[in-house]
């Protein structure tokens, strides 16, 4: 596909990417075979082909208006298409440098500008978001019920984290703060903790980070994802330097973004080394030990059958798809077969708050699938994944440690 630039375009600092990732496109429309948005509407603009050639246009002709941003920001960037695609298009990357363009130059309406200000101020800050979701279940009893699934009926049950042992070096590793989760569900980092060590591995929360930077990354707010990155830095690296063996997030969304440091901060001459060597070290939890190594080790008698939701976060942007379903099968649960398992639940970091229609629709289709071997849990790796479905699922919804933590022997 060509992909001249057009003078309009010649100084923005995106468009010799964009339009090297554009030329890579051969236009088969594989892709649109597992777009979720495609599949609901079947619009070609509504699927990834669509989506670059209208991004070819803007670098050809310099504008972009209401069509090209409506679409644009309708994609999940969930990168199923990447999955797919014949050709290695990084349509995610295609997207992401593409949009806060578009954004800023097509109109937006003011009340979305402020929504996704209000949300890069407040998500990304554990207290602002806590205080949040308390005033939330306050109103929830007369909020309208789009809105009432969306905030947690009570709070999390209070979590003791397990007792940490003396740390070493090589079993060592870094456990990411964030943001979010710890407000929403504190059991998913006591349980990797619990299970980590278990198995042999000392997990080791660290003072002074905070979220990872993706929220603030997605909504357009590059200066501030760069921030928190650096922020996540600085508080890692004594302990680095120490000889920490990994850094690991038990939230995939938030593992894939930390794998991504290097290009977030390539131009930092203060940090862009840091960053890189920091990716080398970061691990999701389903690689940090061998499949084989939870055999025999936990008591899952009775636990009942399990339907695994791998997030595109961890199939399709980490590409360990299978991961959970093979270490939970060694540890002796019963996984079902899901169908169509690679296609997006929906939740896609804040997508599920800023298009709830379409949002609901990809949830009640990925419930479907999930429920049809009749589980009797659904297991994810993403909070924002367990929290979407857990709003309307008819059995409860966890977090594939969670699982494991609860079948540790004392």
């Amino acid at each position: 596909m060509r992909a001249p630039i057009g003078r309009a375009m010649a100084g923005e600092s995106f468009t010799a990417e964009a339009s090297a990732i554009v030329r890579s496109c051969v236009h088969c429309g594989f892709c649109n075979a597992t777009c979720p948005t495609y599949q609901l509407t079947g619009d070609e603009l509504e699927g990834p082909r669509g989506r670059i050639y209208l991004i070819k246009a803007l670098l050809e002709h310099g504008t972009a208006g209401e069509q090209t941003r409506v679409h644009l920001d309708q994609c999940l960037l969930c990168r199923n298409c990447e999955t797919t695609c014949p050709s290695g298009v990084a349509y995610g990357r295609l997207a992401e440098i593409a949009r806060p363009y578009v954004n800023r130059t097509s109109g937006m309406p003011r009340w979305q500008r402020l929504l996704r200000f209000l949300l890069s101020r407040i998500l990304p800050y554990r207290r602002r978001f806590a205080a949040l979701v308390a005033a939330g279940r306050l109103i929830r009893p007369c909020a309208p019920r789009a809105l009432a699934r969306l905030i947690p009926a009570r709070p999390p049950s209070p979590v003791a984290m397990p007792r940490l042992r003396a740390l070493t070096g090589a079993r060592r590793v870094i456990l990411l703060g964030g943001c979010v989760q710890p407000v929403l569900n504190p059991a998913i980092d006591a349980a990797a903790i619990r299970v980590f060590g278990h198995l042999g591995i000392d997990v080791q929360p660290v003072a002074g980070g905070g979220c990872c930077g993706a929220l603030a990354h997605h909504l357009g707010y590059a200066d501030d994802a760069r921030r928190q990155a650096r922020a996540n830095i600085d508080a890692w690296w004594p302990h680095i330097e120490d000889g920490a063996a990994a850094v690991m997030a038990t939230s995939s969304g938030c593992g894939v973004h930390l794998k991504d440091y290097a290009s977030l901060l390539a131009n930092d001459p203060a940090y862009a080394e840091r960053a890189r060597m920091l990716e080398a070290l970061v691990r999701d939890p389903v690689e940090l030990i061998a499949p084989e190594a939870y055999a025999g080790r936990f008591a899952t008698a009775g636990i009942g059958r399990v339907a695994v939701q791998t997030p595109c976060t961890l199939q399709h942007g980490q590409r360990l798809g299978g991961r959970i379903e093979t270490i939970l099968e060694s540890a002796g649960f019963d996984v079902v077969p899901v169908d169509d398992a690679h296609l997006c639940c929906g939740s896609a970091g804040t997508y599920s708050l800023l298009h709830a229609k379409t949002a609901t629709a990809l949830r009640q289709r990925k419930l479907d699938c999930l429920l049809r071997a009749t589980p009797a849990v659904v297991a994810t790796a993403n909070i924002g994944c367990q929290m979407h479905l857990a709003a309307a699922a008819p059995l409860p919804v966890r977090h594939w440690l969670e699982l494991l933590a609860d079948c540790v022997g004392e």
